[in-house]
This record gives structure tokens, C-alpha cells and sequence, in this order.
């Protein structure tokens, strides 16, 4: 009988020790991606940049310097003169948490993510260069920051 309680209180103890370590969650992992909100205010921040845009340089420049990342307003890049028209590829939008701005030491405050963009120059009317890159937006605290694009 003693042999039995023995059996009884090791199988218990077994037991406990196996359900001590967790249960299974159902489902299956994923990579964290972009969300429908995120997407809407990339969107947005790039929509906001063209309409400034199509009324001038300086409301252009002036909406350069306003959605700067409040950490890097300092490093405002020289813009050609004219205006940029920036399109984006909303397809190739991604999370980039590892990036850093040129020159900086530490990464920005926010949500960091990248998407290929055509940059076009319009002065006065006329394209008169253009460029595919990658620019970087950062969300932070529900608004859309970038860091002025440099044409070359």
C-alpha cells in the first residue's frame, strides 16, 4: 500500500512540475508587420508633402522643417530649388528597426520604416531630374516625421 502512495504522489508531483512549464498557445508565429494605421499615416505624410508642393517652395520647405523628427530638426538638408514630388511604393513599405540617420549615433524615437520612393524636381513647372531611393519615416506619438530629403 505504501508502495501505491509513493507511485500516487510521484505521478502527482509529476504532473505539477509538467503544467508548471507552461502551456501551448495556439496559432502560428509571424514576423511583426505594418499595420493598416501605420500605412495610412506613411500615406498621408507623403500625400501632405506633395500637395505643399504643388502650391511652392517655401510651403513645401516649411512642411519640410514641421514634420522633421523632432530629434534631428538641426540637420535640415539644402533643397534644390524648386520643389520635390515624392512617390511613393506603398508595397515595399517595412519596419527598419535597426536604422540610424547618416552622422547619428542612436536610433529615433518612433516606429522606423522605409519604402522606395521616385523623387522628382519641378522648377518651374518642369521636371528636371529625378531619383529612386529609399526614404525612412518614423511615427511618433500618432503623427508622421521624416528627415528632408537631399536630391543629388
Amino acid at each position: 500500500m505504501a508502495d501505491v502512495v509513493v507511485r500516487a504522489v510521484a505521478a502527482l508531483a509529476c504532473a505539477l512540475a509538467l503544467a508548471g512549464c507552461g502551456s501551448a498557445v495556439t496559432g502560428d508565429a509571424r514576423p511583426l508587420r505594418v499595420t493598416d494605421v501605420e500605412r495610412e499615416l506613411v500615406s498621408g505624410y507623403f500625400a501632405d508633402l506633395n500637395e505643399a508642393g504643388g502650391q511652392g517652395p517655401d510651403e513645401q520647405h516649411e512642411l519640410l522643417q514641421d514634420t522633421q523628427h523632432p530629434d534631428f530638426r538641426d540637420q535640415d538638408c539644402r533643397l534644390p530649388a524648386g520643389t520635390i514630388e515624392v512617390q511613393p511604393t506603398l508595397s515595399t513599405l517595412r519596419l527598419d528597426p535597426a536604422w540610424t540617420p547618416p552622422g547619428a549615433d542612436e536610433h529615433p524615437r518612433g516606429v522606423v520604416l522605409v519604402v522606395a520612393v521616385t523623387l522628382t524636381v519641378v522648377q518651374e513647372g518642369s521636371q528636371v531630374g529625378s531619383q529612386i531611393g529609399s526614404q525612412h519615416v518614423v511615427l511618433l506619438n500618432g503623427k508622421a516625421y521624416g528627415f528632408a530629403p537631399c536630391v543629388n
